[in-house]
């Protein structure tokens, strides 16, 4: 459902975004900001993509259709690894999985089901995996980038307090139940995760009050991450003029974002946890793809500089 105008304020930079919705209804139907700038986000990341194709030795017409099934795979598995991590969200209301106009997708899950897509269709139509992949790297950061704009209209994915030049003010009956719903609520449901509990009480005991209405205040960590893909886009398509070898940019990306994915995630409020645990999958998963990702790398290298030697 649309929710009503509120204002999303950055008060330390003087900046006042006045009567935010989350989407529009049109005819009758709540057609969710979220979903538009996602879909906006793949449009131009395809579109990347196929001005690339011809430098990398594709044809645009095999990356459009590689497209389509990358982008239906790659929803179902953001979708699915949401859900997983997040069932108690689910359970009561099963259904309820299928409606994704709210949100509730980890990048991550689409992340992983694009790569597993690409490697499927590379072997089926016979093309370097690693090429592709290297070809696709810019295009989905780019569409990350775009798409944690759907963040922003959400009013969710953002951090812990702060009092900071970047600190961002959400009006406090638009956010997430956590911080309208009682202590005894609150603390039920995060039940054996202290840190992310704490974190959520430090927010509820700085409210600010402005023009008699409540804010949050806290750290926008989607816009952290918007610009730290678009600095990781530019060096990638820079570098990818000089790449040493086919899957090197895949690399670099799952390096380069892991990292900066490990420090937005620890500043975060709302992680998906690893089940029975209060360790947060993101930040073990970016852990993970970095050591492998390095690991593969330095192995190429290695490798290709013996060819050469030999």
């Amino acid at each position: 459902m649309v929710q009503g105008q509120t204002d999303i304020r950055f008060p330390n930079l003087g900046i006042i975004f006045s009567g935010i919705g989350n989407g529009i209804t049109l005819f009758g139907i709540d057609i969710m900001y979220y979903g538009m700038i996602i879909v906006l986000g793949m449009l131009l990341g395809v579109l990347l993509a196929c001005f690339r194709a011809k430098r990398a030795g594709l044809s645009p017409d095999m990356i459009i259709d590689f497209a389509l099934y990358a982008l239906l795979f790659s929803v179902v598995g953001a979708r699915i690894y949401y859900v997983m991590f997040a069932w108690d969200s689910f359970k009561e209301n099963p259904l309820s999985i299928f409606n994704l106009r709210t949100g509730g997708m980890a990048i991550y899950g689409g992340i992983l089901a694009g790569v597993l897509t690409a490697a499927v269709y590379a072997k089926i139509k016979k093309v370097n995996f690693y090429k592709l992949a290297d070809l696709c790297v810019p295009s989905l950061l780019l569409g990350q980038a775009i798409g944690r704009f759907g963040n922003f209209f959400n009013r969710e994915a953002f951090g812990k307090y702060t009092g900071g030049l970047f600190a961002m003010q959400l009006d406090r009956r638009a956010v997430t139940n956590d911080y309208n719903c009682s202590m005894a609520v609150l603390e039920k449901r995060y039940a054996g995760h202290t840190r992310a509990l704490n974190r959520i009480v430090e927010i509820r005991n700085n409210i600010v009050y402005a023009e008699g209405v409540e804010y949050i205040q806290v750290h926008p960590t989607f816009l952290y991450e918007i610009f730290w893909n678009l600095g990781l886009l530019f060096l990638l398509l820079i570098y990818s003029r000089h790449k040493k070898f086919d899957g090197e940019l895949l690399c670099l990306y799952l390096i380069g974002y892991g990292a900066g994915r490990v420090w937005i995630e620890d500043l975060r409020t709302d992680p998906l946890f690893l089940w029975g645990t209060s360790l947060a999958v993101s930040e073990l998963l970016s852990i993970l793809l970095i050591l492998i990702s390095f690991f593969f790398l330095v192995r190429t290298r290695i490798l290709a500089g013996k060819k050469k030697n030999g």
